[in-house]
């Protein structure tokens, strides 16, 4: 008999991301045949009645959205010290979904939240090297040698990182650049810019992978195509996905009015 193991299961039921279900499974919320499990590798049978905090595990409809975070808002459905978060937009879908990854509170742009918990996961990791696109303006003119640094490799704590880095506008008081990576470190690219000299005042995240957040509005989400939930998924293969153009927003319908006739008696 196939046996999977119990994180796997619950990211695929769209509980939460795999190191989410991880964490759950530790806290002994899950139990699987009435027996409370506290090991993150346990594997289960097909047809087990698994349960989170009491409640049955069920098989959601996957929902994917694509969502442009407004600065200020922290990247959490909800928040214990009464800020605004991500899930406060989010409060009107009937289906709980979940951010893909993080933007600081200072950030803003695209946040792909879905219950996806497999995808979430290839999407997460780090071998899948997932780019993401940024808009950057900090203090001062960046100077080529900065740049360069920012290409060849700035030591973080955590690794060596490197960034494909274009100028789009600079003055003496700022700079504004398009900056790309595939890592995901805690405020990565805050620290990649003061590594080299200069202070962030705006970050705003315009693509992730395949998907660009053009045409959506701050504080606005909207599903994803199947186009683009299929780009997503061909990451997982190897494959390098192909940016996907955003659908074009519905035109205004025409009125037509009638004209009046003319009296003409």
């Amino acid at each position: 008999m196939e046996t999977e193991r119990l994180h796997k299961i619950l990211a695929a039921r769209g509980v939460a991301s795999r190191r989410a279900c991880e964490e759950i499974i530790l806290a002994g919320r899950v139990s699987v045949d009435g027996r409370i499990i506290r090991e993150v590798g346990t594997k289960v049978p097909p047809g087990a009645d698994i349960r989170v905090d009491g409640r049955p595990l069920v098989q959601p409809r996957l929902a994917y959205y694509i969502l442009n975070k407004p600065r200020g808002y922290v990247t959490t459905l909800s928040d214990d010290r009464g800020r605004k978060s991500v899930g406060d937009i989010l409060k009107r879908l009937r289906t709980r979904v979940y951010p893909v990854g993080r933007l600081d509170v200072d950030t803003e742009g695209l946040l792909l939240v879905t219950n996806d918990g497999e995808l979430t996961n290839i999407l997460t990791h780090p071998k899948f090297k997932v780019e993401k696109t940024y808009l950057v303006t900090v203090r001062g003119r960046m100077e080529a040698e900065a740049l360069a640094t920012l290409r060849q490799g700035v030591r973080l704590k955590e690794a060596k990182v490197s960034a494909w880095v274009k100028v789009i506008r600079a003055t003496r008081v700022t700079t504004r650049i398009e900056l790309t990576i595939s890592q995901g470190y805690n405020r990565q690219v805050r620290r990649m810019c003061v590594a080299v000299g200069h202070e962030v005042k705006r970050i705003e995240r315009v693509r992730f992978g395949p998907l660009s957040v053009r045409g959506l509005p701050s504080g606005g989400f909207r599903m994803l195509t199947r186009q683009e939930v299929d780009s997503l998924k061909a990451l997982s293969q190897g494959v390098v996905a192909a940016a996907v153009d955003p659908p074009a927003p519905p035109k205004k319908r025409e009125v037509k009015v009638a004209r009046r006739k003319r009296n003409t008696r």
